[in-house]
């Protein structure tokens, strides 16, 4: 009997080093999605708010400054110089460095990136205009992200029009045009149209317009932070999904991976609602810079525990494995989610704490990480170091990427 129970005792222990190496494995190995035989991988898309416009204007001033401290710099884009300890040059608005982008999107294999849209003379445009003058805009798609408050200018809503006519606007369900509407508060609706009737009315003559040149009806999906209330959105406006600019707050300072579980429980959500959903997937959330310097267009950050709400930084293996996750759950909830298209927080929202654009402290790493979920198997073509816009020497942050708690 002690022979027994020592090999009983040998072999709980080696299948609890079993468990812990797998449990380890599973951490620090990016999944790799093979889709079902003859069905299609979910498309995905990236957040653009492309406020990093140099000294053009209020808004490439101030997030330049936010994150001009140091302690900042890991953040820092890969084409951004440090000046000095507090100052910082975020200049992206030229085409070499939106055709770099282009080339290092593709080779991660997402799908699209979803713009958010202005004027097309305003500064905060130069991106979509260089996306859509490079030689290489084919390697991957576009749509829009539009706020409500801009669909009560004409000229905005034929610039909408235009844009969504463009070779390569993304589609979904057979060449449905995706459109992202967002940010809506009762109060802006009313001034601008005095009901939500007025608004309803005004998207029934966008998509007409769009009808009546040969265009399919556009797919809009409802960005709200709250899935009821996007349901109700979508209902008042006559769209077709909902989801989210962003999700997954939890009050202070907390993991990534809780963080991660907060988003996948909104999926839910909004599933729950009986609307079509459109699932986010947060790279991250940590927007201290922009409460330490405050922005102009003000300060929506909640603080809770003493802590601003943010999480810690995430490794690139735990990004790609939510994104696989929300591949996941699109391919359970078909029905939940017709358009099969997923979109992530964000490709450059840096100093609001979500990124897959090359820093200058991690380089292409998330991209690599999502590229064996996007593109598993194929061999790697990311473009030459990113680096090379940085001037290495004056970027002391390489060292300094806050270590992430698992």
């Amino acid at each position: 009997m002690c022979i027994m129970s020592g090999m009983k005792r040998a072999g709980i222990a080696l299948l609890a080093v079993s468990l812990i190496h797998t449990i380890c494995a599973r951490h620090s190995t990016a999944r790799q999605t093979t889709p079902a035989r003859d069905i299609p991988r979910p498309i995905v898309g990236a957040i653009r708010w492309d406020g990093w416009i140099g000294n053009r204007g209020v808004v490439g001033q101030a997030v330049q400054e936010t994150l001009g401290p140091a302690k900042w710099h890991y953040r820092l884009p890969f084409f951004a110089k440090v000046v000095g300890d507090a100052t910082v040059e975020i200049d992206g608005t030229s085409q070499a460095v939106v055709d770099r982008e282009i080339e290092y999107a593709a080779a991660a294999g997402l799908d699209y990136w979803a713009f958010v849209t202005y004027s097309a003379d305003d500064p905060l445009s130069l991106a979509l205009k260089r996306y859509l003058s490079s030689p290489l805009r084919s390697k991957i798609r576009f749509c829009l992200i539009t706020e409500c408050e801009r669909w009560h200018q004409p000229a905005f809503i034929e610039r909408v029009a235009q844009l969504i006519r463009e070779p390569g606007y993304q589609t979904v369900l057979g060449g449905r045009p995706l459109l992202y509407l967002g940010f809506i508060e009762t109060e802006k609706v009313n001034k601008a149209w005095g009901s939500v009737e007025g608004f309803r009315k005004a998207l029934d003559g966008f998509r007409a317009n769009l009808e009546a040149k040969g265009l399919l009806r556009p797919y809009i999906a409802i960005m709200d932070f709250h899935a009821p209330q996007g349901k109700t959105w979508a209902d008042a406006l006559g769209c077709d999904a909902i989801g989210s600019y962003a999700a997954g707050w939890q009050h202070g300072r907390v993991p990534y991976a809780r963080w991660a579980a907060n988003t996948e429980s909104f999926w839910e959500k909004c599933r729950q609602t009986g609307a079509p959903v459109v699932p986010i997937v947060m790279t991250g959330w940590d927007p201290r810079p922009r409460v330490e310097k405050p922005v102009p267009w003000g300060n929506p950050y909640q603080q809770h525990n003493g802590e601003v709400d943010h999480c810690l930084p995430a490794h690139p293996v735990e990004i790609a494995n939510h994104l696989g996750n929300a591949l996941d759950w699109l391919a359970a909830n078909r029905d939940a989610a017709p358009a099969q298209t997923a979109i992530i927080y964000a490709w450059n929202e840096f100093d609001e704490g979500g990124w897959l654009a090359p820093t200058v402290s991690e380089g292409s790493a998330r991209l690599d990480a999502i590229a064996k979920v996007l593109r598993p198997g194929a061999a790697a073509t990311r473009p030459s170091d990113s680096r090379a816009f940085s001037t290495p020497a004056s970027n002391p942050a390489r060292s300094t990427v806050p270590t992430a708690e698992h």
